[in-house]
């Protein structure tokens, strides 16, 4: 049903380190984000091949590039933005691995998101248009302050450009933020679009935000799981859960904190019947 990967960099810099974790949990992929602090766009084709042996000494594989791309401002030169994309696509195909994680642009404060519609369905468009002539899958996520921060824009785009080559990121802790309930206001949107989950959890008070383990937070993780199920999904769950010291949500985790995150997912989901 589900296979599990993980945000590998939210347990150490180290790539080793990432493996050891997620394989002591019997988790043999690994999402591919950063390593020693630098993203995986940015490496040379050297080190990807080096980055490539180690993964093979682990038997591990890659389920998806999570790249930055669309986490700029609408502001912002796209050219430039489209050479970075087609980095992302190498690099994915190097990896043997269909899917890429996008973004929907960062969108000026306090004005209209409609406004900036019609430009980021062109931008969005235009990956996509190319990501069907390589073969791959664009995974668009949302997150707090692009475009696609609420259920609605996120279906916007999604039957806009109505694409198998674009699907849906679906992350229960960045609706959250929004004030959104996951389940209620989101999944049964977005449910017909969803390709991967990342399993990050948290509870929502006005102008702060505290993550949890999964399913000790706001993010309906149960009830997601369930449907998801039910629908025959048998997509990659990531575990992304964003946990620090102080428990707030910092994009960290370490390796104690990783593992129970793990562990509570496994849970959930041996509750609701693997």
């Amino acid at each position: 049903m589900f296979t599990l990967t993980g945000m590998g960099d939210e347990i150490s810099f180290k790539l080793e380190k990432q493996m050891e974790v997620l394989a002591s949990e019997e988790i043999k992929y690994l999402e591919l984000r950063g390593i020693e602090g630098r993203n995986v766009l940015d490496f040379t084709n050297d080190e990807l091949k080096n980055i490539k042996k180690i993964l093979d000494n682990y038997a591990f594989k890659i389920s998806a590039i999570a790249s930055p791309i669309g986490k700029i401002s609408l502001s912002e030169e796209f050219d430039y933005h489209l050479i970075r994309f087609r980095r992302a696509i190498e690099i994915a195909h190097f990896f043997q691995v269909p899917y890429i994680r996008i973004f929907s642009y960062y969108i000026p404060k306090d004005l209209d998101l409609s406004q900036y519609r019609d430009e980021v369905l062109r931008r969005m468009g235009r990956k996509v248009e190319i990501a069907k002539e390589e073969n791959i899958i664009l995974l668009s996520e949302n997150e707090h302050g692009i475009y696609g921060e609420n259920p609605k824009n996120c279906l916007d785009i999604l039957q806009s450009i109505n694409s198998p080559n674009l699907r849906c990121l679906f992350d229960p802790g960045n609706f959250i933020i929004e004030g959104i309930k996951p389940f209620d206001e989101a999944y049964l949107l977005l449910k017909d679009y969803i390709e991967y989950v990342h399993m990050k959890d948290a509870v929502y008070a006005p102008g702060e935000i505290k993550a949890t383990l999964p399913g000790e937070g706001e993010g309906q993780i149960k009830e997601i799981l369930t449907a998801l199920k039910s629908k025959g999904f048998k997509g990659f769950v990531s575990i992304e859960p964003h946990l620090s010291i102080s428990s707030q949500f910092a994009g960290i985790s370490g390796d104690v904190l990783f593992r129970n995150a793990i562990q509570s997912l496994k849970k959930i989901i041996a509750e609701i019947g693997s």
